[in-house]
């Protein structure tokens, strides 16, 4: 009779994980944040924002659930996308 394999011999998963903003440290979260603004570059909508502003804007999103923080074990990388 074959056991069901144990964590320790179970494949790795290469899906994304998404991680709850509250898990990570307010510093943390800034840190990851101001990453993913500046990576994402300058936007010449109708109203320009400061950094500090988008960064306002990016921790508000994920406060009301709008945007999500996905880290990608293939990768080892870490993204912010909105909620769909």
């Amino acid at each position: 009779m074959d056991l069901p394999p144990g964590p320790d011999e179970l494949p790795e998963s290469t899906e994304p994980v998404e991680i709850p903003h509250t898990a990570l440290s307010p510093e943390a979260l800034h840190g990851l944040v101001e990453s993913f603004v500046l990576r994402e570059g300058t936007d010449y909508g109708e109203r320009e924002f400061t950094h500090a502003q988008k960064v306002a804007q990016v921790i508000a999103q994920l406060g009301r659930g709008e945007a999500r923080i996905l880290y990608d074990p293939e990768t080892e990388s870490v993204t912010l996308l909105p909620r769909t």
